[in-house]
């Protein structure tokens, strides 16, 4: 998101570290500690599971992805939070690393962090499965009401991915969303530059720094 992008910018003092797909950005903090922000490298599972690769063999060991989603529940508004705790495997990458199933798991820690802060500050949210998938422009309306009817709450295009190479590379991964559009009424409604997105994008980057800072 080139919102949340220049949020960084203007709120927090950033070190450019260059040599990977995207912009580097060291957040400064008040934790006593170094926490990065990768952006710019575009969107979906394989180029992030790249980054993903090269940040663990970096060393680092806690990864939490920050990002837009679309929704399949009339319950979930533009700019509304959600805690990715698994995530349906429709994508190819998770494949290269895990034995076939439906779904990769969040790294629990990760995600009891991230709710933890969350309720601590009083900022409504939801919790539960995401659908990642490859082809948006083929979510057809079957999936949609089937996953709808299994509760799914988002649809993005790398969580599954993440959790799936953070698993094999014994790390910690995590996902929290931010709604951007809606399948909920079986067409699409975005709503990606809205003032809500925008200031949900800000309180999810606000949340997942406290929660990696907090371990």
């Amino acid at each position: 998101s080139r919102h949340l992008k220049n949020f960084i910018e203007n709120t927090h003092s950033v070190q450019r570290q260059k040599g990977f797909y995207g912009a580097e950005m060291v957040l400064l903090d008040d934790y006593r500690q170094t926490i990065g922000c990768i952006g710019n490298f575009g969107f979906g599972a394989p180029v992030t599971i790249a980054v993903c690769e090269e940040l663990i063999a970096l060393g680092i060991r806690n990864i939490v992805s920050v990002g837009l989603a679309g929704t399949l529940q009339k319950s979930l508004k533009p700019g509304d939070i959600v805690v990715c705790n698994k995530a349906i495997r429709d994508e190819g990458t998770s494949h290269h690393y895990l034995p076939p199933s439906k779904y990769a798991y969040a790294a629990s820690n990760l995600t009891e962090r991230l709710t933890g802060v969350l309720t601590e500050k009083s900022i409504p949210y939801t919790a539960g499965t995401g659908w990642t998938v490859d082809a948006p422009y083929r979510e057809t309306v079957d999936e949609v009401r089937q996953y709808q009817e299994e509760g799914v709450c988002t649809v993005d295009m790398e969580a599954s991915a993440i959790f799936s190479v953070a698993e094999f590379r014994k790390v910690n991964a995590g996902a929290i969303f931010v709604v951007s559009d809606s399948l909920a009424t079986l067409s699409w409604e975005p709503a990606f530059h809205t003032a809500e997105t925008n200031a949900g994008l800000e309180t999810a980057l606000n949340v997942s720094i406290e929660a990696l800072a907090s371990r």
